[in-house]
């Protein structure tokens, strides 16, 4: 895969400014259609919340907090390029509105204020993170700059939806309108430190970008050569858990783990995996009067099968922003840590996922997490419904949907260590080590507490 060009990196930037932008509107409108658990009008005293109310709110607040720190780090990328300017206002503007609308909310009740202020780390956040996000946002230093920010792009003619949205609304809340000045003027501001006042989370964060690398361009912790040793010790059926430091696509789903993967093999692995009398006898009573597995699959699922011969080495199956895909293990693995999961389950259930995954191939990625849906799929996701029994998967609630991050599956796999509730083994963990710039082949134990992690555990020096 040839290096993208400039353009098409500042395109990518925008693409996800914009997308995570709608993922930090999505979570303000969850806030403000749950009066229950954000009042619409100010409160007198605090409410006394239960527990599951604390843990819906908390849900939110790291929900918004993972794509407000997105949208930071393109903010902190693109500030004081012109050719990146509607990148920033994207960022900018949208993370201004979102900040304004939430406090707006949360303000009316007392108790929630000192609930987010508590430490988050799952994001390595500290205790009072709520104070500093007011104070970053209720600050008269914001309108002199984002007035700055309205002049440049009246003066690049830069227009865009989401700009005009946002610039409407801060408007109408009096805020941003900023004072008049030069277009010379407005530039000197847009380049000086003050849109940088980030929320304080560990030294660094805000280097982190987008879906394009900023640091070790193009190498991933895990070799190519680690990649293909796999390969080898892989079955049907396996999960490949991943993490790539460095991408906003590990957005949106909580934890250290942001992508899951199913491995299917090519067909001489299948064939020789699957040499089973009671996977036999399933074939033939679904219609195959030659028992064979391979015929049963080309004949369900013709065009995924043809998809995963389009090339020698095609051995997983994953749902990717471009939607559910074959890949290489290579590919895969090209990560900066990668487990491998093998689940407990006869081989009749394994081959009855991979013919549902089989059957889901083509399908567009699921950019809102919508677990309830099957037009789209989430990379867990497709690991979820290929697996429709025998192996429990752990939900939680994401902004009121039910999903099943990557996260929670190490965490149940941590939980249920050496019970008769275990239903994996772990075949793999080659866990990266940003600062070392390798990756290493490490215990079950370091594998079980990886769940734990925050979120920008890069940033952690182990």
């Amino acid at each position: 895969m040839g290096q993208a060009s400039p353009a098409a990196e500042r395109d990518g930037r925008l693409a996800a400014a914009l997308r995570y932008r709608e993922g930090l509107l999505a979570s303000v409108r969850y806030a403000r259609a749950t009066p229950a658990l954000f009042p619409e009008t100010k409160l007198k005293e605090a409410r006394v919340l239960s527990r599951d109310e604390r843990e819906a709110v908390w849900s939110v607040w790291k929900t918004y907090l993972d794509y407000a720190l997105a949208l930071d780090s393109l903010a902190k990328a693109s500030r004081g390029s012109l050719d990146e300017l509607e990148t920033f206002a994207v960022a900018t503007l949208g993370s201004y509105r979102a900040a304004l609308e939430l406090i707006e909310r949360v303000e009316n009740d007392p108790g929630l204020d000192r609930l987010l202020n508590e430490s988050v780390p799952e994001l390595g956040l500290p205790a009072g993170t709520y104070a500093g996000f007011k104070l970053r946002y209720l600050n008269v230093a914001r309108a002199g700059e984002l007035g700055a920010l309205t002049t440049a792009l009246k003066a690049r003619r830069v227009t865009d939806p989401a700009i005009e949205e946002d610039t409407a609304l801060l408007v109408r809340m009096g805020k941003g309108s900023g004072e008049v000045m030069t277009v010379k003027n407005a530039f000197r501001v847009m380049k000086r430190a003050g849109f940088a006042t980030w929320l304080p989370v560990q030294a660094g964060v805000a280097e982190w970008m987008g879906d394009t690398k900023v640091w070790r361009r193009h190498r991933s912790l895990v070799t190519g050569e680690q990649a293909a040793a796999l390969v080898p010790r892989l079955r049907p059926g396996d999960l490949i858990l991943e993490r790539r430091e460095w991408y906003l696509s590990n957005i949106g789903l909580p934890g250290f783990w942001p992508h899951a993967a199913l491995y299917v093999g090519t067909p001489e692995v299948r064939r020789a995996f699957f040499d089973d009398a009671a996977l036999r006898s399933w074939v033939f009573s679904e219609g195959r009067a030659d028992s064979d597995y391979e015929a049963l699959l080309t004949g369900r699922e013709p065009k995924a099968y043809q998809a995963s011969r389009a090339g020698p080495e095609l051995r997983v199956i994953e749902a990717v922003s471009e939607g559910v895909v074959f890949s290489t293990v290579e590919h895969t693995a090209a990560a900066d840590s990668v487990a491998v999961l093998r689940p407990r389950l006869p081989k009749l259930e394994i081959a009855k996922a991979l013919l549902r995954a089989f059957h889901y191939f083509g399908r567009p990625y699921d950019f809102d997490f919508d677990f309830a849906t099957d037009d789209q799929l989430v990379c867990s996701e497709l690991v979820v419904k290929s697996y429709t029994s025998g192996l429990d998967f752990p939900t939680v609630e994401i902004l009121g949907r039910k999903a099943t991050p990557p996260n929670a599956i190490v965490r149940r796999f941590d939980e249920t260590y050496g019970t008769p509730e275990q239903r994996f083994e772990l075949v793999a963990f080659l866990d990266g080590d940003e600062h070392r710039g390798v990756a290493k082949e490490a215990t079950v134990e370091a594998f079980r507490a990886s769940w734990k992690r925050p979120k920008w555990d890069v940033f952690v020096k182990r």
